[in-house]
């Protein structure tokens, strides 16, 4: 468990949405005609990875003062830590 507030909600993210990715696959499968979706797998790390990036960025923006660079990047740091387990979750 981390000692950053911020962290945890990240992770609650990363792990709320790589819980959907059974549905999201399921989903491209049945609707492939309309999505003409090459990789399944590649859409669906960019949807999990868009969630994480955008929900941090989110929790950002919400604070008194505007986000500086470097909290953006404390964002991305946080979130690329975990890109070896998102990319396990999503391609095994």
């Amino acid at each position: 468990m981390s000692e950053d507030p911020l962290e945890e909600i990240i992770i609650q993210v990363i792990n709320g949405a790589v819980s959907t990715i059974p549905a999201y696959l399921q989903d491209i499968k049945e609707n492939k005609d309309i999505l003409k979706v090459e990789n399944p797998q590649e859409f669906v790390y960019g949807i999990v990875m868009g969630m994480a990036l955008g929900m941090g960025g989110a929790i950002l923006s919400s604070q008194k003062e505007v986000p500086t660079t470097e909290n953006q990047m404390k964002i991305r740091d946080m979130v690329y830590k975990h890109i070896p387990d998102i990319r396990e979750r999503i391609f095994s």
